[in-house]
């Protein structure tokens, strides 16, 4: 079997985790794909367990699987770069949080068995889709991040659903989530947690002028229209974290859900709930921690 590595080197963890992975990989006949780039900076050679390729997409197009290593920001990079693929993608965590990656590096030999004996199932994780005016279109497995640049003012956002408008947003910026992606900015902006594969979106502002402006939910199978009047602050648009400044006004983008979706590895016993709970640190409480 030939499973594709993509590895954020910059992660501390990430060389043992990868040195782990070769090991387990020899003993099971598995061949990795590796970017060259990656293994330089990690000191691998390549060998008859390891091929270096020229370039992560590459590596992604040669493996069956693909494994990664590091935290979400590698996760959301490995779905930007192989949006179309659709292969199956093991998350391994080497970073800190971790929503996606939440196999650890305790846990890495038994995930590998279980992936390579077909023992999972997918969970399939559908993008955002916007479309400007233009016709070119952007894809975000977490979310598109409309905010204000270099400046202390507020801007306007205004936002149309299935064509009825919602409202004319005056705040720091406005957060456009899928269920993914709620677990990120949107819930530091304050916006819900939504349950993987649900049929919705959410639409959060990042600190509204007007207390009463809440996040809203909204199904995502109907158009959500953004659009952006030319004012005094420059303003971004952001997909993932990939940034474009907008320089022509008006600006505006329709969003909903895409049919392209990222599929998630999901092993026996793993539960959406218990990681909430784990990465959350719900339930624990700081008194009864022995000193």
């Amino acid at each position: 079997m030939k499973f594709a590595v993509i590895a954020n080197p910059s992660k501390y963890e990430v060389k043992e985790v990868m040195l782990s992975t070769i090991e387990w990989a020899q003993k099971n006949e598995v061949e990795l794909f590796l970017y060259s780039s990656v293994a330089k900076q990690l000191h691998l050679e390549p060998s008859d367990t390891l091929t270096l390729t020229e370039s992560d997409g590459d590596s992604i197009e040669a493996g069956e699987i693909i494994l990664v290593m590091g935290g979400d920001g590698t996760i959301l990079y490995t779905a930007r770069i192989g949006k179309r693929t659709e292969k199956p993608v093991l998350g391994i965590n080497s970073g800190r949080l971790g929503f996606m990656t939440n196999i650890q590096q305790e846990d890495l030999n038994n995930a590998l068995d279980n992936v390579l004996a077909g023992d999972y199932t997918l969970d399939k994780r559908h993008f955002l889709r916007a479309m400007d005016k233009d016709g070119e279109k952007y894809h975000a497995l977490n979310e598109f991040l409309f905010t204000r640049k270099d400046t202390t003012s507020m801007i306007n956002i205004s936002a149309d659903y299935d064509g009825n408008y919602i409202n004319t947003y005056w705040s720091d910026g406005l957060i456009v989530s899928s269920p993914t992606g709620s677990t990120a900015y949107n819930l530091s902006s304050g916006g819900p947690i939504v349950v993987p594969g649900s049929e919705v979106l959410v639409i959060t502002p990042i600190n509204p002028h007007t207390l009463t402006t809440r996040p809203l939910i909204l199904k995502a199978d109907k158009p959500l229209t953004v659009r952006l009047e030319d004012q005094k602050s420059d303003i971004l648009f952001s997909y993932d974290g990939v940034i474009k400044e907008i320089d022509e006004f008006p600006y505006e983008v329709e969003i909903v859900k895409s049919k392209l979706t990222f599929n998630l590895i999901k092993l026996q016993g793993q539960n959406y709930f218990e990681t909430l709970r784990k990465k959350l640190m719900w339930g624990q409480d700081s008194r009864r921690t022995k000193i």
